[in-house]
Parts: structure tokens; sequence; C-alpha cells
């Protein structure tokens, strides 16, 4: 099992910046991806980002390529996510994700709220 708690969430004025952080812990060896999801009220949850590990590669869904930024901290087991020039649509709770054999594991969530 993998055990997930982000961090950095909170209210931020449009064109702010905001850094998430998700650490985890327990069965770490394995893990293949990290990334980030975001849910917002009455929306299903989307893609955010994605770090593979094996070749360092990222992925940015197109409504957040250039303004955020997903990196990895592999010996504090930490990835994080950079939110440069927020907008109001990415207010959301962002889930903190991790891929280990196959399986899903994910963050209890932080709440970002951007106020125009």
């Amino acid at each position: 099992q993998v055990q997930l708690v982000e961090s950095g969430g909170g209210l931020v004025q449009a064109g702010g910046s905001l850094i998430l952080s998700c650490t985890s812990s327990g069965s770490v060896f394995g893990i293949s991806a990290m990334g980030w999801y975001r849910q917002a009220p009455g929306k299903q949850r989307e893609f955010v980002a994605l770090f593979t590990v094996g070749g360092g590669s990222t992925t940015y869904a197109n409504s957040v390529k250039g303004r955020f930024t997903i990196s990895r901290d592999n010996a504090k087991n930490k990835v994080y996510l950079q939110m440069n020039s927020l907008k109001p649509e990415d207010t959301a709770v962002y889930y903190c994700n991790v891929v280990r054999y196959g399986m899903d594991f994910w963050g209890q969530g932080t709440q970002v709220t951007v106020s125009s």
C-alpha cells in the first residue's frame, strides 16, 4: 500500500501562484508514475499532469500546459505541482495519484480556490 498526503492548497487571486506537494510513504518501491488530478464542483475528476518515473517524462493537460510544472524529489518521495498564472477555472480539489504495479493510489485532496 502507498499512502499519499497532499499539502499547499489555498486561496489565491487570479494570476497568482501556488505550489502543491505530495508525500508518499509505505510501499513506494515500484511506483511507475506520479501525477495530479483535479475535480471541480459538479464535474468529473480530470487529469492535470503526470511524471513518468522510469523515463522522467512529463505530460500535461492542454488547459494547464505552459502554466503548471510537475516535478519529483526522489530522495524525499515527493511530487510537486508548481501552478503559475492561475485562473478561476483552476479552482478545484487537487488529488495526488501514483501508479504502482498497475494499481492507482490517491491522496485525500487539497482545495485550490482562485478568485477573480
